[in-house]
C-alpha cells in the first residue's frame, strides 16, 4: 500500500538537476566573456552562477566587464548556447523519475534560473509536455535565491510551504527553499559542491538520480 504524501508540490531546478548542462553552460559563459574582452572565469566561478537570471549570472562571472557591455555579453552567451543547445540531455534516469512522481499524484513545477522562451524550448525539445504541471521562470518572477517562484508556484497550486519540496543543484536554489519556508533537497551532480550545502539544511543529498529516486519514493 502507498504512504501517504509528505509533499503535494514538488519543484525541480532545471539546469544540473533534471538536465546534463552545466559543462555546457560554463563554456558558453566563458566564451561570451572572453568574445567581449573580460577576464575569463574559472570553471567554478562560472558553475557557481548556474542558476540566477542570465544578466544576473553574466555580471557576476564578469566583473570587469563594463555594463554597456552586457547586452552584447548577453547576445554571445545566447549565441554560443544555441549553437550546443542540442548537444544537452536529461540525465539517465529522470523520466522514470518523474512518471513515478506523477503516478503517485504530486504536482511537479519547474523553477528555474532560465528564461521562458528557453525553458519552453528544453520541454519541446525533450518531449516533456505535460510532465509539468507549472513552471516559473527568472525573467517573469524574481530570480533565485528570492522566494517569490516559489510563493507563485505554491498560491497556484493551493499547497503551503510545508507541503512543498524544492530539489535542486545549486546553493541558490537550497536558500530559496529555506527563503520560502520549503524544505530541499539537494543532488551533488550539478553545478555546486554538496560540501556548500550543509548551511542551507536539505532533507537528503542525492548523488545521483537513481539515489533521489529512491529517496522520493521513500520519503516524498
Amino acid at each position: 500500500m502507498q504512504h501517504p504524501l509528505t509533499f503535494d508540490l514538488i519543484a525541480f531546478d532545471w539546469d544540473g538537476t533534471l538536465f546534463d548542462s552545466t559543462k555546457i553552460i560554463v563554456r558558453c559563459i566563458q566564451a561570451a566573456v572572453r568574445d567581449v574582452g573580460g577576464t575569463v572565469p574559472t570553471d567554478e566561478a562560472a558553475g557557481y552562477v548556474i542558476g540566477l537570471g542570465l544578466m544576473q549570472a553574466l555580471a557576476h562571472a564578469a566583473p570587469d566587464v563594463p555594463k554597456h557591455k552586457y547586452p552584447e555579453l548577453g547576445a554571445r552567451y545566447r549565441h554560443h548556447y544555441i549553437g550546443h543547445q542540442n548537444d544537452i540531455s536529461l540525465f539517465d534516469g529522470v523520466l522514470s523519475l518523474l512518471g513515478a512522481l506523477k503516478a503517485r499524484g504530486h504536482t511537479l513545477t519547474v523553477a528555474t534560473g532560465k528564461s521562458r522562451a528557453g525553458l519552453d524550448e528544453a520541454l519541446r525539445a525533450v518531449e516533456l509536455k505535460g510532465r509539468f504541471d507549472g513552471s516559473r521562470t527568472a525573467d517573469e518572477t524574481a530570480g533565485k535565491p528570492h522566494p517569490r517562484m516559489l510563493h507563485e508556484l505554491m498560491e497556484e497550486f493551493g499547497v503551503s510551504p510545508e507541503r512543498t519540496l524544492m530539489i535542486g543543484d545549486t546553493t541558490h536554489d537550497l536558500q530559496m527553499a529555506l527563503n520560502a519556508g520549503c524544505a530541499s533537497v539537494g543532488v551533488s551532480y550539478g553545478a555546486h559542491q554538496s560540501t556548500d550545502f550543509g548551511v542551507h539544511k536539505p532533507r537528503f543529498i542525492a548523488h545521483s538520480v537513481q539515489e533521489l529516486h529512491d529517496w522520493l519514493l521513500q520519503n516524498a
